[in-house]
């Protein structure tokens, strides 16, 4: 019997390990990423996908604020390292590819601007492009790869919300890589 209750405990343990080194839950506090993930949503953030591969364009992410990293925030990549991302009042572009963003709840960019994102940062936007606390105001900046936790993947909570946090692949897979 006690070799029993030592097994689970161990068992327990390792499982714990494992899905604490892999998995970690974010509330997404605001209203910055509507309609696709609502006020109090509960996230599921994969903390090992960026281990094997890069993100991607349309990847959801979850990471510490370059400019307070006691701050988390989540948002969605457009542009990786090396793209030219173009904005005017309506319209987003990526290496010259115009963006249909069907998951954007009201276009809005309040700046008109180029820009090419530097070696191992990243351009992320809200789908609620009416707020402005991402890389599209200047002094915001970009996402460096090592402030990355990891890849929103569901939503979980509140029950009636349960759905896989969609990346959106079509929207992007005629931008050329530069």
């Amino acid at each position: 019997m006690i070799r029993d209750i030592i097994e689970i405990v161990a068992i327990t343990v390792l499982v714990f390990i494992v899905l604490h080194f892999t998995i970690q839950s974010y509330n997404g506090d605001g209203i910055t990423m509507q309609p696709g993930l609502a006020k109090n949503e509960y996230v599921m953030v994969n903390k090992v996908a960026y281990k094997f591969k890069a993100p991607e364009r349309g990847d959801v992410i979850v990471f510490n604020n370059p400019h307070d990293t006691t701050k988390v925030f989540i948002k969605r990549i457009i542009g990786l390292p090396g793209d030219t991302v173009t904005l005017d009042n309506t319209h987003v572009s990526v290496n010259g590819t115009q963006l249909t963003e069907s998951y954007v709840k009201t276009p809005f960019n309040p700046e008109g601007k180029s820009v090419k994102v530097p070696a191992n940062q990243y351009f992320v936007v809200d789908d609620n492009r009416q707020t402005t606390d991402d890389s599209r105001i200047y002094n915001w900046g970009y996402v460096p790869k090592d402030f990355i936790i990891g890849k929103a993947v569901l939503s979980f909570w509140p029950l009636n919300h349960v759905h896989f946090i969609n990346t959106y692949p079509d929207v992007y897979a005629h931008i050329k890589t530069k």
